[in-house]
């Protein structure tokens, strides 16, 4: 049954990630977007991680999600014309893509691409799992944890410099 669940949230997932990057509207790719995390959630949810299914619905749905709807609006990026670029990058996306699903479909006729079946954790792991991360975290991983919120905020103070600016100009 959890594999039958799994390949429809990987299917609604692999498909509203296409719609992120084939709709013109950006509020509509960042709509597909949130469906696409959440599927990914839910995933999370599966695998029996829960703490990393709400992280990712707090965070990236959540948080991440309203930072991207208010660069659009304040950026008005859909009024940009993006057809040159595309047009160009095309050349390069077309045969990767082919050769992307090919080998998919070599992977899942050769049997070797399956979801797993069965007891995914331990249950004793499962209640200590957000102990676990937050120690790693807070104590191995401290230093690229506090340079990414910097770069974060560097990024944030840097696209409110740039709009203040064409909004002046």
């Amino acid at each position: 049954m959890e594999q039958i669940f799994f390949y429809i949230f990987a299917t609604i997932a692999v498909l509203s990630a296409i719609g992120v990057i084939s709709v013109r509207n950006p509020v509509h790719s960042a709509f597909y977007l949130m469906v696409t995390l959440l599927q990914v959630a839910a995933i999370f949810i599966l695998l029996r991680s829960p703490f990393l299914a709400a992280v990712q619905v707090f965070i990236y749905v959540g948080a991440i999600m309203v930072l991207f709807l208010f660069a659009v609006m304040v950026l008005d990026i859909g009024k940009e014309e993006l057809t040159e670029a595309f047009n160009q990058q095309s050349v390069i996306a077309i045969p990767a893509v082919v050769v992307m699903l090919a080998l998919i479909a070599y992977m899942i006729i050769g049997g070797k691409l399956s979801a797993p079946v069965g007891g995914y954790t331990d249950g004793i792991l499962i209640g200590h799992g957000t102990e676990v991360l937050g120690k790693e975290l807070y104590t191995k991983y401290l230093f690229p944890f506090e340079v990414v919120s910097i770069l974060l905020l560097v990024a944030l103070v840097g696209a409110i410099v740039l709009v203040m600016k064409d909004r002046q100009g």
